[in-house]
């Protein structure tokens, strides 16, 4: 399954698509690959030289398809001509800059010669992959270009067996990291290219298929570009850098003499990444995922070293684990997510997050498990498997049905993703095809080991309650079978047997079915299990059921897959003694009971157990009752078919609909794996219930039963069914009156319903039985003419239908062969060995129907009479006499008009495969899908347009130039040839005029029109092939769902034979698809596409509807004939528009911009300037329906009129690598000059256009104007000539226009202006520095950095500390944060001044500039200023901030109207008093544009600007906020620092230091709010704020202030400046390496803290305990210690929920618990309680490093143990189990053992409340302890307090008035202490049934011992008995078999009898 490049196909797609009732075998189609029909492993050609195919692929095809194929095809070499016309043609195109349509064309055509199945050599895939690697990442390419040349990649490498990554293919990882860096790192690429960026989903599709191409060498190399980037500082570039580590970088093995490129270099610094970033769940899955791959890819490599934990090391295992189960996400106690929400802060990381859904985690999990294993793992005490053992043991209660959560689909996915991969795996090796050292393979051992591993679980989830995660359970349980049948089956059996029986509720009923219908293919194989096949299937007869239509399905899922697997033949031999089923009865009686006897753990070897001849006896005694049961089915089936509901009532995908569609498929297998007496019992049985019933509602059902019996076996059936229908039919017409005279409407009438049902029968029994029926014509002929001359009314469309049915009999080629077993077995006698036997696909010979001359003979002449009689029909109905009036009531006209209709369509579609599509298309001289030779059409490059407007829209307008042998019948020259294509002329015509007449005279006749555009459409488009009935997709849906129980990872094609057999007619129907995909148009196609543009326009919306359907279909077909209905299409609309003719302005716009006619429209210049003249005065029109039509359809058009693609650079060397033998350069020219006038001329009309709605846009409505805006903007803006100076005039002036939504509009069109003149100017002026990314630097340098100087980061972070002698600046913050790169980015500390403009922007300049008087920002300041119209957009507008700060920036080089002085004045008076906040937003906006704009102005404009702004903003800091404003500031002033070097703001940054606290202030939100704004600066200034330590000190001073809003600002700056002092700056990516590799496996431990920061810590905590004592007990006015404690929680908090929160590991013991306790004692502040909890709770959380939890696990037991207040003890328990949990793979044992012992001491607490919890908390431990540890602990745990119950006997009574002793309380604390840890021993295993062997003693002792004891102990008893029964009530029937009469007494002397019967 990982072949396909570890990208894993989508498994939730794949159920996502079934329905929640779908048959469980869906999830078949869950891995395969994305190609059509075909798997990750396709099929293979049958080649006789054995070299060859070596050239090709490495694994040689499984499926010789074209061997198969009843008619000749081409031979290798022809494949090779077609190929290399294509790939001459592709190279024309390429090196001609014909991209779309010609190289996509080309494309196409490759893709459609792969999918054929031909194979071209490696070395020539290997050199398109680089071509088209190539080409999807070239500079100027339209995206969508490179979005198919991306999926060509993906096509060409997707299977592992054509190329091996290094040998055939190397890819080189720059280019696509040089885009990728571009997207998620913009800071660091050339300015503006933004706009020509490649979407994500494209790039990161394209690195994931690429990325294990990559040279592993070039591992080190990419590490060295990418760590550099790391920071935490800024959050985002850590989840940037570790996802491109994940999608990048590869996972091969690099050569042992590469330096730093072992697992053992590089790995440990992954673990020490992984530590920056904890409590992150994204990291945790980037990082399995990586290991995962590794796992993989390092299996077979044989110089690293290979241990019982795979390619990694005990501590690393150890820590993937504990992610794992992490993963799970499964709660513990009270604990909250270990996950903090730190993921919301991934920024542009989120675009390198591969997509969960076709990548789920739990696939990784398990491929990392799957390839670690090994034979080393058995005998170890440590490895992969215990630890998989333990993690399945510990958390198999997730697994019961009852405990459902979140959890639940993740770990069904995790067992059958484990399965999946080992079965994948073991196949693999066993076959060979994996490559795996002998001491890695795995073992019969091991695979016993894992298959015993998930066998309980699987067992338990296969009874789930959600089909979507019982679907995952099936699969396992098929996969674990496979691996070990003997382990698997008599568990299953144990449990499905009863099941069965209906001992239990329904839904483990449809489970086992289910389960069943899995393993029945496998069961069929194995010896002795087979036995029970048949025993199976009587007990699952019941299940077909009409009350339980689930049921029903999954009952007869089971049936198909057990015909698949078994012939129905009984096997008793005459003289054996063996007459009937008593043995075999007698058996599988006993086995039942021995399995109920010993229940779940049943263990049974037949191999052993039974001889074969026993075996080979009973086996054959099992067969004897076939045919009883074969009548029994067929008596349910009929039964079910009676109680079926109406179907004209049921809607498709419905319970009945699913059992109706799944009978033929069940039945069809079985019938044909009868043995002839059966065979004939079976039609027996079936004729007379279809003679003599007529069950009206199951009528197509009983008819596709006929038809699966008549595949079978013609000869037979016809024999008996044709006679007898056709009696039947007559004998209804003639006495009964059946269809006499005319109805209406669409019920059968029940005077006709026996007519109707017979003749359903007739037409399913003469479809797909090939020749046979050629006995019967004069029968069938004769009929038909009978029934069209008598019948009227609705039965004549079941008529028709018989017609078609029989036509496509007679002319199809299809297989009539659904045998089970090749003939050559059949003839020598099947046997017991025949039992679950396959056909290898080698084997295979198909029995194949080819139409002979006769049958086409009949069908044409069936064809011709039932033609001329519709024909007749129709023209007298449209005559001026018609026999039925036209007028009459009941619409009977128009009833006898569609059907006529409708006896056309069908019978053209019924021989649609012998019109050929050459001659419809009006070339009578060629054919195509001839028998003979592969055509190609002469050497055309392309079809010239003459007219170079016309843009082709879309590469399928182009002719398809090869044609591959389908098996067409006929040849131009044969009579019925030409005769066949005459008559369907003539139907065209008559439909035209049909059509016409309709028009002219029952235009509301909307049934009518209905059929008559049905019949246009499969008039065009079933021609070569019936395409309306999507044949080939059909079939392929049907072979996907029926393989899905037979198919099993790492085989290739074990299908029974008839699932082979499909398999070849969907190659053969590919190959008849391929031919008559597309189509030119004839003269004919022309008139009737224009009938059909004409009613799309109806007045009629039903009439509209149904032709735009048609028309969108034919379209598809037909090759160029959109050009032709566009502009009658355009037309209407212009007249529509003109009349205000609402329904057909909706019509035409409809079929304009919501079909496939939209992109012609958009990109064909001879229609798009009207087009868009149109769509804009459509904005006009005054009704609601329309203007919603308009607003829709603006989406797609919103790229309208944007320049073509006018450059494109490619390296023309790698072109050249497919270049052709022969001299293409005049072509090339030829095609080049042509597509340089076509860029010119539309160009031309573009900007005419431009210009036209520029001029409209003045006059117009806003409406009309928006319009013209948004589409003007697109026209005219261009690299070469910038803008019209009439568009800069609109758009400017319109920035104030007075409607707010022009004004947004003209407003980003502004800025759109101003950005292509920076980018002109920044590329010099020219397109190819553009996209070649030569930028005008004139202020960004790039310095190198000293590698040799120990010093340089401290010096480098120096700098920042000194704000006025200033070298450069840095802005990112990423460099040397984790490592130094080799050099950095900085910029010029006093930039020159941008002047590089040339006279074109200079004039655009200057005409904007003229423009923006003082008036023009009057007005548009007080705009800004206006109150918004909702509340949502009552924000800082990031829009308004872009375009002043180009205003502004224009205005300081000097280029406005109005100066600075004026703004000054203007904003001034904005402000005005600052009373209102609309003041302040406007303020903000300017202010900000102000001072981020000039921040990389020269110096003088800068200082000029910050002079008047910067003290601004300082003073509405200090004395203007309001919690009204304070939001709008607060973005403008992260706008003006956030990315910068802090010293670009100086003067903000001083300010804003040098603040202090004021305790005297009573103006809370004053202060707070500024330290708000403290902590902004320090967090965006991140690791380069140096001035933190004044802040810092004044801050810990005051912690104790007494405003709450001011107390959690301070706690978080404190966390804030504590998180951005850390950073790691590793001189170079070599140090980071090497030091990691020397510390650990798992690198070096982050965050260690620093000394002050421990000593800050001690002393802030020594002030609380200071405070603590002073404060006096129950104190209710708030303390310096109530606050002080709050903002110091605030603090922690904010750290131990963010990344470096194990910074502060070292001080949880002490002095954190302790103080924690106490704050939360104190009960007068109920604020400080929570917090202090909160708080409390994350501690278990947190990953420490190994062993750093000693000191934590003793601290909790001392308190839990010694603390005074009950309260503090009952929380360290809480506390206890999740540790435990969370680190259940990192815990040493002594650890274990003390937690173990400390909680079965804190039973016996005092307080009963402590004693509760601490019963629920052993229990929790218990239950999540891998096995290993369980056993011991439960036996020592069971003694200890059983012993404990027996030494403290309850006191007895005393008499009253005496006072208690101590010590007999103390007595009773202990006695109920031992109840409560024997509860918590049966409590653990809440689900285990059958209960654990020492648990029926636990509980009988519990209830005599201590059930009747009083008070509290007794109590607790019974408590706890009550519920261990509640729990079991569902399994009590199996239980109570484990205790012995003795105990069950006991339990029910405690709850009364009833309760426990």
């Amino acid at each position: 399954m990982d072949e396909s490049l570890g990208a894993h196909p989508s498994v939730t797609a794949a159920f996502a698509a079934s329905p929640a009732g779908a048959p469980a075998p869906f999830i078949s189609s869950l891995i395969s690959s994305l190609d059509t029909i075909s798997r990750a492993t396709s099929p293979g050609i049958y080649s006789e030289d054995p070299h060859e195919d070596d050239k090709k692929r490495y694994r040689p095809r499984t499926f010789s398809y074209f061997r198969q194929l009843p008619f000749d095809v081409e031979d290798d070499a022809q494949r090779d001509v077609a190929l290399t016309g294509i790939l001459k043609n592709l190279y024309t195109a390429i090196m001609a800059e014909d991209f779309s349509p010609g190289a996509l064309h080309w494309t196409r055509e490759l893709q459609g010669w792969l999918n054929l199945k031909f194979e071209m050599t490696r070395e020539l895939r290997a050199r398109l992959v680089q071509l088209y690697y190539h080409l999807a990442l070239a500079p100027g390419l339209d995206p969508n270009s490179a979005d198919r040349f991306a999926r060509m990649v993906i096509t060409l490498t997707r299977k592992k067996h054509y190329l091996k990554p290094g040998e055939d293919l190397t890819l080189d990882w720059r280019p696509l990291w040089k885009c990728m860096k571009a997207l998620v790192f913009p800071s660091e690429a050339a300015a503006h290219q933004g706009s020509r960026m490649r979407t994500q989903k494209h790039l990161i599709k394209l690195c994931l298929h690429a990325n294990s191409y990559f040279d592993p060498r070039a591992r080190r190399d990419m590490l060295e570009e990418l760590l550099p980037f790391f920071s935490t500082s800024v959050m985002t570039n850590a989840y940037i850098v570790v996802g491109a580590i994940n999608v990048m970088i590869p996972t091969g093995a690099a050569p042992p003499t590469e330096p730093q490129s072992q697992p053992s270099d590089f790995v440990p610094t992954f673990f020490h990444l992984w530590s920056l970033m904890t409590r992150s769940k994204s990291f945790d899955v980037c990082f399995i995922d990586i290991f995962s791959r590794m796992a993989r890819d390092y299996l077979h490599c044989t110089h690293i070293p290979f241990t019982e934990h795979g390619i990694f090391t005990r501590e690393q295992s150890d820590l993937i684990f504990t992610a794992i189960l992490r993963l799970t996400e499964i709660p513990v106690g009270q604990a909250n997510s270990p996950y903090a929400s730190l993921d919301y802060a991934s920024g542009l990381g989120v675009f390198l997050e591969k997509d969960k859904k076709k990548h789920p985690v739990p696939y990784m999990i398990a491929r990392w498990i799957a390839h670690s294993l090994s034979p080393l793992c058995l005998n170890q005490e440590s490895s992969i498997l215990t630890s998989l053992e333990g993690l399945m043991e510990s958390i198999d209660t997730f697994f019961h049905p009852s405990n459902q959560g979140a959890w639940t689909s993740f770990l069904a996915q995790l067992t059958f993703f484990l399965t999946d991969i080992f079965v994948s795996r073991w196949n693999r090796e066993q076959s060979g095809e994996l490559d795996v050292p002998p001491e890695r393979r795995i073992t019969a051992e091991l695979k016993k080991r894992f298959v015993l591993a998930l066998k309980e679980v699987t067992f338990m989830g296969l009874f789930a309650k959600s089909s979507k995660v019982v679907n995952y359970y099936y699969s396992t349980l098929q996969g674990l079978t496979y691996l070990e049948p003997d382990l698997m089956l008599p568990g299953a059996l144990q449990r499905f047997y009863p099941s069965l029986q209906g001992l239990v509720e329904v839904h483990r009923t449809t489970s086992s079915l289910c389960g069943l219908q899995m393993i029945a293919n496998l069961m069929s194989k194995q010896k002795g299990f087979r036995c029970h096949i048949t025993a199976l299937l009587a007990l699952a007869l019941p299940g077909i059921d009409a009350n339980d239509l689930g049921k029903t399905q999954y009952t007869l899922n089971f049936i198909q897959s057990v015909a698949y697997s078994i012939p129905f033949v009984p096997l008793v031999r005459e003289h054996d003694g063996i007459h009937d089923t008593s043995l075999a009865m007698n058996w599988v009686q006993g086995e039942m009971e021995r399995m109920e006897r010993e229940g779940q753990d049943v263990k049974i070897s037949y191999a052993e157990e039974l001889t074969d001849e026993d075996e080979a006896s009973i086996l054959r005694s099992s067969t004897a009752g076939l045919g009883e049961f074969v009548l029994a089915l067929l008596g349910k089936v009929f039964a079910l078919l009676e109680n079926l509901p109406d179907a004209s009532h049921l809607r498709t995908g419905s319970p009945e609909d699913n059992v109706i569609n799944t009978l033929p498929a069940a039945l069809l297998p079985l019938f044909a794996s009868l043995s002839p007496e059966l065979f004939d019992m079976a039609l027996d049985k079936l004729a007379t219930f279809v003679s003599t019933h007529v069950v009206h509602q199951a009528r197509d059902a009983m008819a596709w039963i006929c038809n699966a019996l008549c595949k079978v076996n013609p000869e037979k059936t016809l024999k008996v069914f044709i006679p007898m229908l056709i009696v039947n039919i007559r004998n209804e017409i003639d006495y009964n009156g059946a269809a006499s005279d005319r109805s209406s409407g669409s019920e059968v009438l029940p005077r006709d319903r026996a007519l109707v049902w017979h003749v359903s029968m007739l037409s399913m029994c003469v479809v797909h039985v090939g020749g046979e029926v050629l006995k019967y014509k004069s029968e069938l002929f004769g009929i038909a003419e009978y029934m069209q001359e008598k019948c009227r009314g609705l039965p004549t469309i079941h008529i028709s239908n018989y017609i078609h049915h029989l036509l496509l009999n007679l002319t199809l080629t299809y297989p009539i062969d659904n045998s089970l077993y090749e003939p050559h077995v059949i003839a020598r006698g099947l046997d017991v060995q025949d039992w679950g036997a396959t056909t290898a696909p080698a084997d295979l010979s198909i029995k194949w129907h080819r139409p002979s001359k006769p049958e086409i003979v009949f069908a044409v002449e069936l064809f011709e009479s039932q033609i001329r009689d519709a024909s007749e029909r129709l023209t007298q109905l449209m005559s001026d006499e018609p026999p039925v009036s036209r007028k009459g009531k009941n619409k009977e006209w128009s009833d006898e008009l569609s059907r006529s209709l409708t006896a056309l369509r069908l019978v053209i579609s019924g021989v649609s495969t012998l019109f050929d599509p050459n001659r419809v298309s009006g070339e009578p001289e060629s054919f195509s899908n001839g028998n003979g030779t592969l055509q190609a059409d002469g050497d055309t490059v392309m079809e010239e347009d003459d007219d170079p407007l016309a843009e082709v829209a879309d590469d399928e307008e182009l002719k398809r130039q090869f044609h591959y042998p389908a098996g067409y019948l006929l040849t131009p020259k044969d009579r019925i040839y030409t005769h066949i294509h005459d008559l369907r002329e003539e139907v065209g015509v008559l439909l035209s005029r049909t059509h016409a007449f309709l028009n002219a005279n029952q235009e509301d006749d909307v049934a009518c029109f209905t059929s008559l555009y049905a019949t246009y459409r499969t008039f065009i488009t079933d021609v070569g092939i019936e395409r309306s009935a999507h044949p080939l997709e059909r079939l392929v849906r049907l072979y996907k769902a029926d393989i899905s129980p037979f198919k099993i990872s790492g085989l290739r094609k074990i299908y029974p034979r008839p699932l082979l057999i499909k398999r070849a007619d969907a190659y053969q129907l590919q190959r008849v698809k391929y031919n008559s995909a597309y189509r030119k148009k004839s003269e004919l196609d022309k008139r009737l596409l224009l009938d059909l543009a004409e009613s799309c326009t109806s007045s009629y919306a039903d009439v509209r509807r149904v032709a735009q359907t048609a028309q969108d279909s034919s379209l598809k077909v037909l090759i160029g004939g959109r050009p032709l209905v566009i502009p009658v299409l355009m037309d209407t609309l212009r007249k529509a528009l003109d009349k205000s003719d609402h329904d057909r302005i909706k019509g035409a716009m409809y079929t304009l911009l919501f079909t496939t006619l939209i992109k012609t429209v958009m990109r064909d210049w001879r229609f798009a300037p009207d087009l868009m003249r149109l769509y804009i005065e459509t904005a006009g029109v005054d009704k609601q329906s329309i203007q919603s039509l308009g607003s829709a359809s603006l989406y797609p058009l919103l790229d309208f009129g944007k320049a073509f693609e006018r450059l494109i650079i490619f390296d023309r060397s790698i072109v050249n690598t497919i270049r052709p033998s022969e001299d293409c350069s005049a072509v090339i020219k030829r095609r080049h000059d042509f597509i340089k006038e076509r860029r010119a001329k539309v160009e031309e009309k573009k900007a005419a256009l431009g210009l036209e709605l520029t001029q409209k846009a003045k006059t117009s409505h806003w409406k009309i104007a928006n319009r013209c805006a948004i589409f003007a903007l697109n026209l005219s803006l261009r690299f070469e000539t910038l803008v019209n100076s009439e568009f800069v005039d609109l758009v400017v002036k319109g920035t104030n226009d007075p409607h707010p939504g022009l004004r947004s509009n003209y407003l980003s069109a502004f800025s759109a202006i101003f950005t292509i003149i920076d980018m002109r100017a920044i590329y010099s002026h020219d397109y190819k520095n553009y996209l070649t990314e030569k930028e005008v630097r004139i202020n960004k340098l790039r310095i190198s950095v000293p590698s040799d100087d120990p010093e340089v980061t401290d010096k480098f972070l120096a700098q920042f500390e000194d704000f006025d002698s200033v070298k450069y600046f840095v802005d990112s913050d990423h460099p040397g944060w984790l490592v130094w790169g080799k050099e950095i980015t900085v910029h010029k500390a006093n930039p020159d001044p941008f002047l590089a403009y040339d006279a074109v922007e200079t004039a655009v300049r200057e005409q904007i500039g003229a423009i923006l008087t003082k008036d023009w920002f009057k007005t548009c300041f007080e705009y800004l200023k206006q109150e918004p119209r909702d509340a949502g957009s009552d924000r800082f507008r990031m829009q308004n901030l872009v375009l002043l700060m180009n205003v502004f920036d224009l205005m300081h080089y000097g280029k406005t109207a109005a100066t600075f002085e004026d703004i000054i004045d203007l904003i001034k008076d904005i402000y005005g008093d600052g009373s209102d906040k609309h003041q302040h937003r406007a303020t903000a906006e300017i202010i900000g544009s102000l001072l981020s704009g000039s921040i990389d102005d020269p110096k003088e404009y800068r200082d000029k600007v910050w002079a008047f702004a910067a003290p601004m903003l300082l003073k509405v800091i200090a004395d203007d906020l309001t919690p009204d404003n304070l939001q709008y500031w607060m973005t403008c002033l992260h706008l003006i620092v956030d990315a910068k070097d802090p010293r670009r703001c100086k003067e903000l940054m001083e300010a804003l230091t040098a603040f202090r606290l004021d305790m005297n202030s009573n103006a809370a939100f004053k202060e707070s709010s500024k330290v708000q704004l403290v902590e902004f600066i320090i967090n965006d200034a991140g690791w380069h704020f140096r001035h933190e330590e004044p802040i810092l000190e004044d801050f810990l001073r005051h912690i104790d202030h007494p405003y709450k809003s001011v107390r959690e600002s301070i706690g978080r700056v404190i966390a804030t400046i504590y998180r951005t002092r850390y950073h790691e700056s590793f001189p170079n990516v070599t140090t980071l390496l090497e030091q990691n590799k020397a510390a650990s496996s798992i690198g070096i431990r982050a965050y260690q803290p620093s000394e002050e920061f421990s000593d800050t810590i001690h002393d802030v905590f020594d002030r609380l305990e200071k405070w603590r004592h002073e404060r006096t007990p129950g104190q209710q006015t708030p303390s310096s210690y109530t606050s002080g404690s709050k903002t110091v929680l605030v603090w922690l908090d904010s750290m131990l929920s963010s990344q470096e929160c194990i910074q502060l590991v070292p001080f949880f013991p002490d002095p954190f618990i302790d103080q924690l306790l106490h704050m939360m004692d104190v009960k007068e502040d109920p604020e400080l309680m929570r917090l202090a909890y909160h708080v409390y709770r994350h501690l278990p959380n947190i990953p420490f490093r190994y062993g750093e939890d000693d000191a934590f696990i003793a601290a909790l037991i001392r308190i839990g143990k010694t603390a005074s207040s009950w309260h503090q003890r009952l929380r360290a328990l809480v506390n206890m189990q999740v540790v435990y949990f969370r680190r259940l793979f990192l815990t040493q044992p002594e650890q274990r053992q003390m937690l173990f012992d400390a909680v079965g001491d804190m039973l016996a607490d005092p307080q009963l409340e402590v004693r509760d919890c601490a019963s629920a908390t052993l229990a929790g431990m218990i239950r999540c302890s891998p096995a290993s540890i369980r056993k011991p602990i439960i036996h020592q745990l069971k003694d200890r307090f059983e012993r404990q119950l027996k030494m403290n006997p309850m006191p007895k009574r005393k008499l009253p008035g005496t006072d208690t002793p101590v010590d007999v309380q103390k007595q009773v604390v202990r006695r109920h202490a031992a109840v409560l840890g024997l509860g918590a021993l049966i409590e653990a295993f809440p689900y285990a049934t059958p209960p654990p062997s020492w648990m029926p003693e636990v509980l009988a002792h519990l209830a005599s011992h201590a059930a009747s004891d009083p008070g509290v102990v007794g109590k607790a008893t019974k408590t706890i008995l009550a519920e261990f029964k509640k729990t079991r009530q569902d399994s009590w029937g199996v239980d109570q078999k484990y205790f012995t009469s003795d105990q069950l007494e006991d339990l029910e002397g405690v709850l009364w009898k009833s309760y426990f019967a």
